[in-house]
């Protein structure tokens, strides 16, 4: 800590005061008679408000809560029979087999019922592509440039998309909404907590890294070839790739070079500032995360080199349909696939896709997500986990349902960079938590009580804890 005396501390104060002076001119202008650089004007410099849409997400309020008696899978490969989850302040406090609840703790009897970190759904487009589908809220997708890595899809979220509570009653508490496919570069991803909201801000996940949104393969030739525009082959989507890297490197050197001068006080000018720049060089200052949209295994292949030409790391390859084919690779680059179970056969480039890809996956030591790009199979990710697990089983493959359970848990949290915050019932970490009536690998299962930072979100039985949409007031059976 550095402490200041009095003399210092006027210096310092005279010295902010003409700094702030100083404020109303451009980037290329000096304080009157030196040379010292004078502050960006505001908006020109990303580093002045590195998100300049910040979270307003805060925990409902919650009573200490004592989970008796379960089964708990942790999210860590651990298993525990007649388990007791003890929740307090937002926060996992206590998992351990045997233990009475303390007093004063709300007692919820669990025996012969399960317990789970919250799901979390690591490729979503609820919000963006909301209920109900009508082509006003179709918001998903900048269809005008292969390279929009300017646009968020944070801007697009509408927060009353129905979808989100039913995503909820499936469990999910924690989702990645990216933008479509149909460009290069798709722009950014936010991750989002499913609690009812006024706002995108009051759901966005605070200290959650941003993602980019990248596509390969079909989608992106298709599109722009269909308007005799490159790219139209997979060459031209690597092409397109290498050239915008090129472009946010040269970016991000020049504002390297203009605040080495600032700091050593020298006369500069301050880049101009591009939205679609400042993403790119986000990614190569490793600030924000890569999610590659990419189903064959030899593309995957490319694009792990183009990352390695440039510098910059994928977190993950999504629908990755033949992941199975290099799962070493996989694994020794320390890349997540986020995988369905059963789509395959769609398109061309999904034609290979198998139901044991997440478990061969698994067994080769990467790291397998189930996903679900679905505002449907999102409701039931426990089930298409079950598949999943199942269909590897019959392959030969022995994996416990206590590892499997990672991958719709611990394992999206990892690929999105928030394993520090959730994903696992861990003493410190938000208390994301779903009570489920059966093994959440069964298909009888139901979530009867969802817990999001130790707080009921939704409750089975309760019409209290199931919020609705104005959309679904007053239909039938609401």
């Amino acid at each position: 800590m550095i402490r200041l005396n009095a003399a210092t501390a006027l210096v310092s104060v005279a010295a902010l005061l003409a700094g702030c002076a100083t404020t109303g001119t451009t980037g290329s202008s000096t304080s009157a008679g030196n040379d010292t650089p004078a502050p960006i004007r505001q908006g020109l410099d990303q580093d002045r408000r590195a998100d300049p849409f910040p979270s307003t997400y805060r925990p409902l309020g919650s009573a200490p809560t004592a989970i008796v008696g379960a089964t708990v899978f942790t999210g860590t490969g651990q298993r525990i029979d007649n388990g007791t989850v003890l929740l307090r302040d937002g926060k996992v406090e206590r998992v351990e087999a045997g233990l009475a609840a303390p007093a004063g703790y709300q007692v919820i009897e669990a025996k012969g019922r399960y317990v789970t970190p919250g799901i979390i759904d690591s490729h979503s487009h609820l919000g963006v592509y909301p209920s109900p589908s009508v082509p006003a809220l179709s918001d998903g997708n900048e269809i005008t440039s292969p390279n929009t890595a300017q646009v968020w899809s944070e801007h697009s979220l509408w927060p009353q998309d129905e979808g989100f509570n039913t995503a909820r009653a499936g469990g999910v508490t924690t989702l990645q909404i990216l933008p479509g496919s149909a460009n290069l570069f798709g722009g950014r991803s936010v991750t989002v907590r499913n609690v009812p909201s006024r706002t995108m801000q009051g759901m966005k996940m605070p200290g959650a890294p941003y993602g980019l949104k990248m596509a390969c393969g079909e989608n992106p030739s298709r599109v722009y070839g269909g308007r005799n525009q490159s790219p139209a082959t997979g060459m031209g989507n690597v092409a397109g790739y290498r050239a915008a890297w090129i472009n946010a490197a040269n970016y991000a050197r020049k504002w390297d070079d203009y605040r080495a001068k600032v700091e050593k006080g020298e006369k500069a000018e301050a880049p101009t500032r591009d939205l679609q720049l400042d993403t790119l060089a986000g990614v190569l200052r490793g600030e924000i995360t890569v999610q590659n949209h990419c189903y064959r295994a030899d593309e995957m292949a490319v694009m792990i080199d183009i990352s390695k030409e440039f510098g910059y790391k994928i977190n993950a390859f999504h629908h990755a349909v033949e992941s199975y084919k290099i799962a070493d690779i996989l694994a020794r680059e320390d890349i997540c696939s986020a995988m369905w179970a059963g789509w395959w056969g769609f398109k061309m480039e999904a034609l290979d896709g198998i139901e044991e890809n997440p478990g061969l996956v698994h067994a080769a030591g990467a790291c397998a997500v189930i996903h679900s790009d679905d505002d449907t199979l999102t409701q039931r990710l426990n089930q298409e986990a079950a598949v999943a697990l199942s269909a590897a089983r019959r392959a030969g493959l022995q994996i416990s349902e206590a590892d499997a359970i990672k991958w719709i848990t611990a394992n999206p949290a990892r690929m999105l960079g928030i394993l520090d915050q959730t994903g696992t019932l861990e003493p410190g970490k938000r208390a994301d938590v779903v009570l489920w009536s059966a093994n959440p690998f069964s298909v009888y299962a139901r979530a009867e009580r969802v817990f999001i930072d130790g707080a009921t979100i939704y409750d089975r039985t309760d019409p209290r804890f199931q919020p609705q949409s104005d959309f679904q007031l007053g239909s039938e059976g609401r």
